[in-house]
């Protein structure tokens, strides 16, 4: 029978404990435990081998505040006190990505006071910070990137949207390269490079009929507006794309490790496959799998059809009922046991060299440090 436990055991601590990983991604699909694990490791890397941790979660729900006894979370590092680092000599921090905060900091480190005023200013400046598709994950590239050159920590832990986000994650400098690039911006950037008549009568000029067709879909206030943003970061961009380039080498180096985090489930188990695959192909170190939630039977030697055929046995002696009920809740657990076991194996079948470790379900969700410490224990000595 197929299981997960075909994979090699995956080793947490000596990940966490490891001077030369810097880096820890958390990846997978939604509601796997991402943000729990993310946040289970980075205390046991504090707790258990004294390094200064960070852990940034991207992923905008609060329960890793709740989790860390933290009243909020925000885009600056908060320490988490209240934890067991006095032998460890560690530290835990932990903060929130904001999108748009990270976006006016890197204008203002990159530009003059009247400049980034005039940038904060711009309507589409203000549309794309907040709400443009893709900002948030170059922002958590640029976040991510800040972190690790202030040198400040030993490790940082992040916690990634959702693995379809995720990917947008690691294709953020590929497609910030290729907006640069495009014929469209280069065009709205001729202008503002060749000085003299005002930005929108140089782009009309530029693009002759087709700046007609370009009014009437985006309109021309829109496109003075994008023009104006272009002309304005026009000498940010090759600090952009070369900060996204230098954080996407990181992540493909070796003191950077993801692991991906599923659950025993089809959809979980194939978006893990699936960012595995994406992983591979771009040469990133894929350190292993964390199936969470997995249901394992007190007595496993007892399957499914001999407790069935023992409490339907029960039955028939009577005055027996309880221990009937019993046996039936045994096996449909055991049924449900190797329903997980067969679809983990999807995943160690295409992937037989990934490591991987199984965390069994826990009887209540996890919401405080105490239940933070249980899955870190969970996670490093199955």
């Amino acid at each position: 029978m197929p299981s997960e436990d075909a994979a090699p055991q995956l080793d947490v601590d000596q990940i966490l404990a490891d001077p030369g990983v810097r880096i820890v991604v958390c990846c997978g699909a939604g509601g796997v435990g991402k943000t729990t694990t993310a946040a289970a490791l980075a205390l046991r890397a504090a707790e258990h081998h004294g390094r200064r941790t960070v852990v940034l979660t991207i992923d905008p729900a609060r329960r890793l505040a709740q989790s860390l006894g933290l009243t909020e979370l925000d885009n600056t590092p908060r320490q988490v006190k209240g934890i067991d680092v006095e032998s460890s000599g560690g530290e835990l921090h932990a903060m929130m990505l904001d999108m748009k905060r990270t976006f006016d900091d890197v204008v203002l480190q990159h530009t003059d006071p009247t400049k980034a005023a005039e940038i904060f200013a711009n309507p589409f400046y203000q549309a794309m910070s907040s709400t443009f598709a893709g900002t948030q994950e170059y922002m958590a590239m640029e976040k991510l990137g800040q972190l690790h050159a202030r040198g400040e920590w030993d490790l940082i832990v992040v916690d990634t949207p959702p693995s379809r986000s995720a990917l947008d994650f690691l294709d953020a400098p590929a497609r910030l390269s290729r907006f640069l690039d495009g014929r469209m911006l280069r065009l709205l950037l001729a202008p503002a490079r060749s000085g003299g008549r005002s930005m929108f009568s140089l782009v009309t000029a530029s693009f002759g009929m087709f700046s007609k067709v370009v009014q009437k879909v985006l309109g021309a206030q829109l496109l003075t507006d994008l023009s104006g943003f272009v002309a304005a970061l026009d000498s940010m961009f090759g600090g952009f794309r070369q900060r996204a380039e230098q954080t996407y080498r990181i992540l493909q180096a070796r003191e950077t490790a993801f692991l991906l985090v599923a659950t025993p489930e089809p959809d979980a188990v194939r978006e893990a496959a699936y960012f595995a695959g994406r992983l591979r192909d771009e040469r990133m170190p894929l350190a292993g799998l964390v199936l969470n939630r997995v249901h394992r039977p007190a007595v496993p030697e007892l399957d499914a059809e001999q407790s069935l055929v023992a409490a339907e046995r029960l039955i028939q002696l009577g005055g027996h009922e309880a221990t009937a009920d019993v046996l039936r809740a045994h096996a449909a657990l055991a049924r449900q046991a190797v329903r997980e076991q067969q679809v983990a194996a999807r995943f160690t079948e295409a992937f037989p060299a990934v490591p991987a470790v199984s965390v069994t379900a826990q009887p209540a969700d996890v919401h405080d440090v105490d239940g933070l410490r249980t899955i870190g224990a969970a996670i490093s000595r199955p």
